[in-house]
């Protein structure tokens, strides 16, 4: 077997060419189209990235200080076990997610899933990751699914199971954002299912792009729960305040 010196001046041609190719094309920030150096997002974008450090664990409600669940978990306790939320929904990541959802940018969808890797590597660790299903009319529309967009490079960063058939959506509801609170949470009866014969862990982690109210996320637990799982968190992008 040859030693790693007799590698060497392979290598170096390769190297060369590398650096001759970012000289000539440097990579661009896919927020403000700056230099980015060895990433998607250059070094101010990256500073002004709105982590959610301070939220409540419940619902990932973004909160002044550390403390225990907000009034409103307190009061009426989620579904979820637990909803760590990486960012909240502000600038500049206001500007890369609406890029996945609507511009099918899956560049920004892998910049952010692999941020959202980073700040999930320290959560309790789930069976599996679950993400949030189109119902098949959106989908033909779109041509993907967002949320399932930031579950795959998700799964494979933190090495775990991706069970993107594991829930489906039964019913084409009326878009979220054209709706209040309440009328979120009546759009949503009987929107998901759990198909027959899918074998479902103890404890899975739902993920999705951005989470408002939460009343998709509810939904989606409360079958997944009436399915057997045990324990749901959800694990999301950016939250809106």
């Amino acid at each position: 077997m040859s030693s790693p010196v007799n590698l060497e001046p392979m290598r170096r041609p390769w190297a060369g060419l590398r650096a001759a190719f970012d000289r000539l094309w440097p990579a661009h920030c896919l927020v403000c189209g700056e230099r980015a150096g060895n990433g998607d997002l250059c070094a101010a974008c990256l500073r002004e990235l709105p982590w959610n450090r301070c939220a409540c664990p419940r619902c990932g409600l973004p909160l002044p200080l550390p403390g225990p669940a907000c009034g409103h978990c307190q009061r009426r306790p989620p579904p979820l076990t637990e909803t760590r939320a990486v960012f909240r929904y502000a600038l500049p990541l206001d500007r890369l997610l609406p890029r996945l959802k609507f511009h099918r940018d899956l560049a920004a969808g892998r910049t952010c899933a692999l941020r959202m890797a980073d700040a999930l590597a320290s959560a309790p660790r789930p069976d599996a990751l679950v993400p949030l299903p189109l119902h098949r009319s959106r989908l033909r529309e779109r041509g993907f699914d967002q949320a399932l967009e930031l579950a795959r490079p998700l799964a494979k960063a933190l090495d775990l199971p991706l069970l993107d058939r594991a829930l489906v959506r039964v019913r084409d509801t009326v878009p979220q954002s054209r709706l209040d609170a309440p009328a979120r949470r009546r759009n949503l009866r009987r929107a998901f299912a759990v198909p027959p014969g899918v074998s479902l862990p103890a404890h899975v982690a739902l993920v999705d792009d951005v989470m408002t109210t939460g009343a998709t996320l509810h939904a989606a637990a409360d079958v997944l729960l009436g399915a057997g799982v045990t324990r749901v968190d959800a694990w999301v992008c950016a939250r809106v305040a």
